[in-house]
């Protein structure tokens, strides 16, 4: 072997040896950053972790206070005072306000004397004499 050949050979033999060293580098760089990509995940999963518990202390804290004020009063009344339903009453055997002004009232809002007969609870005589008393 000559001495063009031996350089040659030696050349051949450093370029595999880079390419090897190029690729065996290029490995360690993708694991490194695998590994400092699963160490930024957990990190953030930490914080993430974090910020939530730190969340349900603030929202348990806002309840807590919320429940300490006294309360307002709301619409509903007597419902939001003692927590009793409102009773529906029977009303079917009230007697009702026979006034002649308000029969005369209700059909001018255009109710009927067979209608006001029927809700009154009288005979049709009697509701067209009140109207008829203008």
């Amino acid at each position: 072997m000559n001495d063009w050949e031996e350089r040659a050979a030696r050349r051949a033999e450093d370029r595999e040896r880079r390419a090897q060293e190029r690729v065996a580098s290029s490995l360690a760089r993708t694991e490194q950053r695998a590994v400092d990509r699963e160490a930024a995940s957990r990190l953030r999963e930490e914080a993430r972790t974090a910020r939530r518990s730190e969340e349900e202390q603030r929202r348990a804290t806002l309840v807590e206070e919320r429940e300490a004020r006294p309360r307002r009063r709301q619409s509903t009344g007597a419902l939001a005072r003692t927590g009793e339903q409102r009773v529906e009453r029977d009303t079917r055997h009230y007697a009702t306000d026979r006034d002649p002004e308000r029969i005369r009232t209700l059909a001018a809002r255009g109710a009927t004397p067979e209608a006001l007969a029927a809700v009154f609870g009288v005979p049709v005589a009697e509701i067209a004499a009140v109207l008829a008393e203008v």
